[in-house]
């Protein structure tokens, strides 16, 4: 069985975006260092899939991400936090556009941006 190395040095958002231990292990990234995700539990997948539906009946859907999101959080050392869900404001969303990292959603384009 091969053990898995996880980096000693602190990682960048980039370094973490790219990082890929091979497994399925989900983790976050808090003050450059790794933090592994804890198995979701049934009820928290579905309060998540519950405040999705929810939301929907609301905004745009184009203005939701459910899971498979990443945040950079500002702070003194690199962190990234992965939350089940995300309403985004236009120009947020406006801003993904092109981003190698917005594989999962829907190509968005305000109103009048010719998209």
């Amino acid at each position: 069985m091969t053990q898995i190395q996880h980096p000693t040095k602190l990682l960048t958002f980039e370094e973490f975006l790219a990082y890929d231990d091979r497994t399925d292990t989900r983790y976050e990234l808090v003050d450059g260092g790794l933090v592994e995700m804890p198995t979701q539990s049934q009820e928290n997948c579905d309060i998540a899939k519950f405040l999705l539906f929810e939301l929907a009946k609301h905004f745009p859907i184009t203005l939701l991400a459910y899971k498979d999101i990443e945040v950079e959080v500002s702070g003194r050392r690199e962190t990234c936090r992965l939350p089940d869900l995300v309403v985004h404001t236009e120009e947020s969303k406006a801003a993904l556009i092109g981003s190698p990292r917005n594989l999962n959603y829907p190509r968005y384009a305000p109103a009048g941006a010719g998209g």
